[in-house]
């Protein structure tokens, strides 16, 4: 065997990732996907089949009445592309197929979104 194929089969593995670790990753991306805090999402993982079903309660930040803020599209427009963007980022950040996205939303957050400062 040559070194080349002995380094390409050290670098194959296997990672387990906790439960834990998991939720916090879809935390993170369901809150980057809705502009929202992590720390407001709430996540319950489930396995069926080696697939996981997401369930999350989050708020969900919306352009404060007369902001003519849908630039964006409407909530549900929103929220079904959060859907497509969390079933692919956890995908490429755990390795983790996820079957299924429900997402309950709990909340409007109506503050304006903070502006980045120049520097």
């Amino acid at each position: 065997m040559t070194a080349a194929v002995m380094a390409d089969r050290a670098l194959h593995g296997r990672n387990k990732i906790t439960s834990r670790a998991v939720r916090r990753v879809v935390s993170a991306v369901t809150a980057d996907a809705l502009d929202v805090d992590a720390s407001d999402v709430s996540v319950e993982l489930a396995d069926h089949d080696g697939a996981l079903t997401v369930v999350a309660r989050t708020p969900i930040r919306v352009a404060p009445l007369g902001d003519g803020g849908r630039e964006r599209g409407t909530l549900l427009e929103r929220l079904t592309a959060a859907q497509t963007t969390i079933r692919q980022r956890v995908l490429q950040l755990t390795g983790s197929t996820v079957e299924r996205v429900d997402l309950r939303v709990t909340a409007a957050d109506m503050r304006e979104k903070k502006k980045k400062r120049v520097q």
